[in-house]
């Protein structure tokens, strides 16, 4: 089995600072521990792309070149990086300082916590338009509620390919059957999204959606709804580790779930081949 999980995290508040950290979290997580958290699996292959663990903005370029610097140990494949899309000028010095390092294929600037209407802005537009000239792709981190703001985003910057991540965030709640899950506003908004051609979805962070722990049943009918709204060949399988864990355990649900969904091709496209696709990984 070959994994390609498009949704890594790393830090280390030695090296960088990350204002947002939890208490368990704050401690490096680094080559070390992820290679603890995969564990040994002798018929598995793993490599990552990185995405951008929110350090301080100033810090954006320095996270990038620190990851380049882990890149052979933790087998990385590309960098989501933070750019600040609100100011087009300094996006454009991002992007000319991305260019120059050949791991980074797509970018980042974390929306679930900004106003509605924030990606909505010309600025912001302008930014994306940029983002999409220099042939890298967009991951919009959003709570479900503002799924609306990522169709309008599509919808004005066709060009730009976006990457839903985690699924939309929903609110995962105690056990439910698929129909009651695919009647929740969450699944009418995702299935909106999915209508354009220019996005593509996560299967990530659910883990981190449930509140004390998580079970298969409670995930996989979001797992059913996605599969329904995009197809197999338009879903990345990412871990989001460390914020959701344990690693291995949500390897396991979503590779069983995708064993009674698809065939072996369906399931290696959504393990791997789409995210080498999207993020046109070398």
């Amino acid at each position: 089995m070959r994994v390609v999980d498009a949704h890594l995290h790393l830090w280390d508040p030695g090296v960088l600072s990350y204002d947002w950290l939890p208490g368990p979290l704050i401690r490096p997580f680094g080559p070390a521990e992820l290679e603890a958290a995969v564990g040994e699996e002798p018929d598995a292959e793993y490599e990552f792309v990185f995405v951008q663990a929110e350090c301080a903005p100033d810090q954006s370029i320095a996270e990038v070149d620190w990851v380049v610097s882990l890149a052979p140990r933790v087998r990385a494949r590309g960098i989501v990086a933070r750019a600040p899309l609100e100011d087009p000028a300094a996006t454009a010095a991002h992007l000319a300082a991305f260019a120059e390092r050949q791991l980074v294929v797509g970018v980042r600037r974390l929306l679930q916590s900004e106003p509605a209407g924030f990606s909505a802005t010309a600025a912001f537009r302008e930014s994306a338009r940029a983002v999409a000239s220099a042939g890298l792709v967009f991951d919009a981190c959003v709570r479900w509620g503002q799924l609306p703001d990522v169709v309008a985003l599509a919808d004005a910057v066709p060009g730009l390919t976006i990457v839903l991540d985690h699924v939309g965030k929903p609110e995962v709640g105690e056990a439910a059957g698929t129909g009651r899950v695919a009647r929740m506003p969450w699944a009418e908004s995702l299935q909106e999204l999915a209508r354009r051609p220019n996005v593509v979805c996560k299967l990530s962070g659910l883990p981190a959606e449930a509140t004390d722990g998580w079970t298969d049943a409670q995930v996989r009918p979001f797992l059913d709804v996605a599969l329904d709204a995009f197809g197999p060949d338009r879903l990345l399988f990412g871990s989001d580790w460390p914020v959701s864990a344990p690693y291995r355990r949500w390897v396991q649900t979503v590779v069983t779930w995708l064993d009674e969904h698809l065939d072996e091709s369906g399931r290696d496209a959504v393990l791997a081949a789409n995210a080498e696709r999207v993020y046109r990984l070398r």
